[in-house]
């Protein structure tokens, strides 16, 4: 049985790299929409059920099919994703794309959208799947299936990848071996980007959030989340003086994408715009800036 990587309380003991980002920056700020619609576990997919998670549904899950937790996770693709896309291309905002590769085979509109946009895309997996429940044999298959579809809808491999479940053991391990990928989100325990080792070199790590995510909007008002985005955004331009800051704010459009909760992401929207010393990266371009100024040796 492999263990896989040790647990490291430490990172970087209190004191973290100091430096700027673009533009002479202290903050850097990522928005991050997942893409996932229609690839989620689904009776008519042989899953056995309908996935109702981070909806506005609390139906019990069962094996019939649930048509209106289906609606929920439609409407993300019909409409909340292009009002959030409609939105960023206004403000001219960068935008990283967690995407599913299924997701992305089945709506070529929004492919394309993403593609003449531009926009930052990071594998967010084949599937909808758990990782962690994977063997290591299933695994690398599902890496290589998400990495062959991307190629084929966006014409490209993306450069970073975060499971939908989050990682198995084995993960990190399996991408460096994949190869093509700068780095992985799977992690959750820093502000900001770190190196690990994986086998004989170093592998960047860009930890995601959880805590100003929109999944949040489900038991909140849309004035309440952005204003404990904003207390967060405060918090870190305030400790920039001393040190390099950053926070991935992630969004869904079956969720952030509905009217009532999108006047929030248009207030966070709006205070992170009128901040100085704030750089909106895409999660390429930090990993990018992240390799130039802070290599592994250096840490």
């Amino acid at each position: 049985m492999n263990d896989g990587p040790a647990r490291d309380f430490i990172g970087y003991g209190g004191a973290s790299p100091t430096g700027r980002w673009d533009g002479d920056a202290r903050l850097a700020i990522n928005f991050v929409l997942n893409v996932e619609e229609g690839s989620e576990p689904s009776v008519l997919d042989g899953d056995g059920y309908t996935e109702n998670r981070l909806t506005d549904s609390t139906v019990t899950l069962g094996t019939t099919r649930d048509l209106a937790a289906e609606g929920l996770f439609e409407y993300g693709s019909r409409a909340g994703f292009w009002r959030i896309h409609r939105e960023f291309q206004n403000r001219d905002v960068p935008l990283t794309v967690f995407a599913c590769a299924l997701a992305l085979e089945r709506n070529p509109p929004i492919t394309q959208a993403i593609v003449d946009a531009a926009y930052d895309v990071c594998s967010h997996g084949y599937r909808w799947i758990n990782h962690r429940a994977l063997d290591e044999t299933t695994e690398r298959e599902q890496i290589a299936l998400a990495v062959e579809s991307f190629r084929r809808s966006l014409g490209y491999q993306p450069h970073g990848w975060y499971c939908r479940y989050g990682p198995s053991v084995n993960t990190r391990r399996l991408l460096v071996e994949h190869g093509g990928f700068l780095y992985d989100s799977d992690a959750y325990n820093d502000d900001i980007p770190y190196w690990t080792n994986v086998g004989h070199g170093a592998h960047l790590v860009i930890p995601y959030s959880l805590t100003s995510n929109d999944g949040k909007l489900l038991t909140m008002s849309s004035r309440q989340w952005a204003d404990f985005v904003n207390d967060g955004i405060d918090v870190l331009i305030r400790e920039h003086e001393t040190q390099q800051t950053m926070m991935s704010i992630g969004l869904h459009p079956r969720i952030v994408g509905h009217p009532t909760r999108f006047a929030g992401l248009l207030r966070v929207l709006d205070h992170v715009q009128q901040l100085p010393g704030v750089w909106v990266g895409s999660r390429l371009g930090i990993a990018n800036h992240w390799m130039n100024t802070h290599p592994p040796e250096d840490i």
